[in-house]
């Protein structure tokens, strides 16, 4: 009886299916697309370099993701952040063939490698009031703008706000709160509305409409939002989901604990809200070469 023999890319694609079964209750379709881009570049590395269709599991080495990463990176052009997850993707298929018992060794575990992303983007408090008193010609300016500011002071994404329903909004002990579950991660979440989104809410809430703001077409919106940016002089590459990031700078900046921000923002693991501790001490540390700049006189006597 011939003995069964599991390639790299059929076991990829049985991962694959498992996730695609999960999608809308534990991850997200764009997860799912990202990881079949994975399998896809695994595909074309081993075409590329190889010369093969597929490769037998028991002869992967750990010089076949070193040189996989290289490949993305120099022959595809992919940014340091793009090679890390593809890379992380390849070795998260291989971890869990080992865990089922299809490999007796993991050649992958011990390989790492920097993830090397962009650091992410904000408003600062005096950029968010620029935004917030500058008066738009264009009402579709003026309506992104307040997309944007709400989302700024909520923590909301911008799939979240277009869901964002009539029901999501509830009166809690004299006060408006959204309470509702992330879209991408199901994971729950509630935000007590402050005294401006509270005004942008009642602004385009409308009895009998579902949706709380109006049909928002992704492309569309990012267009107007750069418009906003550049109207306001901000020269920063500003996104719609840069107003994520601005919420979250600004509630640590402000004081507000770790544990309330991560959970606002609904994130599954509190490590990712850290990254936006980090960068709230990078602007510590600005602000502390600044004032020993302006204390360079009383330095020079001392």
């Amino acid at each position: 009886m011939e003995q069964h023999v599991n390639t790299l890319l059929t076991v990829f694609s049985e991962d694959l299916n498992r996730l695609q079964n999960r999608i809308g209750k534990d991850c997200s379709e764009n997860t799912f697309k990202a990881m079949k881009m994975g399998r896809d570049y695994v595909a074309r590395f081993l075409r590329e370099r190889y010369g093969v269709e597929d490769i037998p599991m028991e002869r992967l080495t750990p010089q076949f993701i070193h040189d996989f990463s290289i490949y993305l990176s120099a022959d595809k052009g992919l940014r340091g952040g793009t090679v890390w997850l593809t890379c992380q993707q390849l070795k998260g298929v291989v971890t869990r063939a080992c865990w089922r018992g299809v490999l007796s060794w993991n050649p992958f575990a011990g390989f790492h490698i920097a993830k090397n992303i962009r650091p992410r983007e904000y408003l600062t408090e005096e950029e968010l009031e620029r935004l917030i008193t500058h008066h738009f010609d264009k009402p579709q300016l003026s309506y992104a703008r307040d997309v944007f500011v709400f989302a700024a002071f909520t923590g909301l994404s911008y799939i979240d706000l277009k869901k964002l329903s009539s029901s999501d909004v509830k009166e809690i002990n004299g006060a408006t709160w959204i309470v509702s579950q992330r879209h991408k991660t199901k994971v729950a979440y509630q935000v007590r509305l402050l005294d401006i989104p509270l005004r942008i809410l009642r602004r385009y809430q409308k009895p009998g409409e579902k949706n709380v703001f109006a049909s928002m077409e992704y492309r569309m919106m990012a267009k107007r939002i750069l418009k906003v940016m550049q109207e306001i002089g901000v020269t920063k590459h500003i996104t719609m989901h840069c107003a994520r990031h601005s919420f979250a700078v600004l509630a640590i900046t402000k004081g507000m604990p770790i544990e309330s921000v991560s959970r606002i923002l609904g994130h599954t693991n509190i490590t990712t809200t850290q990254i936006y501790a980090k960068i709230t001490m990078q602007k510590l540390d600005a602000d502390m070469d600044n004032l020993e700049k302006q204390l360079h006189n009383l330095n020079s006597h001392f």
